[in-house]
């Protein structure tokens, strides 16, 4: 069996569009959290194919975004992180390894948090515990709120598309036919929505619970990252005891303009979370290799210590 898509109703909430990919049997379970202004399709295209390989992978547009249901009169990264879990039931998913980029590596460490039955692994890509440190990121933080407000209460903002923002947070696509079809992706997701979604990530952190994360978990680092800065991402994996970092060269926008290295380095990430999950079976993918393992594990140890 190949890569699936349908629309799904999450009982009590709504209707969203959910890509699956079986895996081979009895494979583990990957759930792909995408970022802020992007869909499914948009931010997990590259990699869907290939992690199916190896594992059971399913994805989902959240709340707001692309074929998502609507928020409600608050977007909250909680809510999101319960309408995955939802999802996972439904699936008959009862251990997962949670993989969010940007946005989704904050959703997947709520599901962590509250969900600890059912995320046995954590991959965290592009992201961090917080985004409050620049003087500049508190002004946002202060003013988004009647932002907000005002593009949502005025009629001529609501056909306006989330482009606007998430064109800068992708960096450059590799063509002009690829650029064009992520920016009508981002259409899809309103800017009144992407607005609330980035005031809910301004509003998170895990500063303070982060070191209580007890799952293996690997951090992956853009390192030419020009929107989550790398040096944000490694503090993340400094947090998390035991934590694995895989840095790869590239920028924020590795999903779109540079799949193959993603990739590479998420397969390898993911396998190494299973190889120390004792829920799950050891890892026997050949990408788990030596020259890999080299990489992660002085990592890993330096974040121990």
């Amino acid at each position: 069996m190949s890569l699936t898509t349908s629309l799904v109703d999450l009982p009590g909430r709504g209707v969203t569009r959910v890509w699956e990919h079986p895996g081979p049997p009895d494979a583990p379970t990957l759930m792909l959290i995408h970022g802020v202004t992007l869909t499914a399709a948009l931010n997990w295209s590259g990699v869907l194919d290939a992690l199916g390989e190896q594992f059971r992978v399913i994805t989902m547009d959240l709340r707001g975004h692309g074929d998502g249901f609507s928020p409600g009169g608050q977007f909250r990264l909680e809510d999101c992180a319960d309408d995955l879990a939802m999802l996972a039931h439904l699936r008959g998913v009862d251990h997962l390894i949670a993989v969010g980029y940007s946005m989704g590596g904050l959703i997947a460490q709520l599901m962590y948090r509250r969900h600890r039955d059912l995320v046995t692994g954590l991959a965290l890509c592009c992201t961090a515990r917080n985004f409050r440190g620049t003087p500049l990121e508190r002004i946002a933080a202060l003013m988004l709120p009647a932002f907000t407000a005002t593009i949502r209460w005025n009629p001529m903002y609501h056909a306006v598309g989330a482009e606007l923002l998430g064109s800068s947070l992708i960096g450059d696509a590799p063509d002009s036919r690829t650029r064009e079809w992520a920016r009508a992706q981002m259409r899809r997701t309103s800017l009144a929505t992407a607005l609330a979604a980035i005031q809910a990530v301004s509003d998170f952190t895990s500063h303070d619970w982060a070191a209580d994360i007890d799952v293996p978990t690997a951090v992956l680092v853009s390192s030419r990252d020009r929107v989550v800065h790398p040096r944000r991402q490694r503090k993340l994996a400094d947090a998390i005891p035991d934590a694995a970092v895989f840095e790869f060269d590239g920028d924020h926008g590795a999903f779109l303009n540079d799949p193959k290295t993603l990739n590479r380095v998420l397969l390898a990430a993911c396998d190494w979370v299973i190889a120390q999950s004792p829920m799950a079976p050891a890892a026997s993918s050949e990408l788990l290799s030596s020259e890999l393992l080299s990489s992660a594990q002085p990592a890993a140890r330096a974040v121990a210590t």
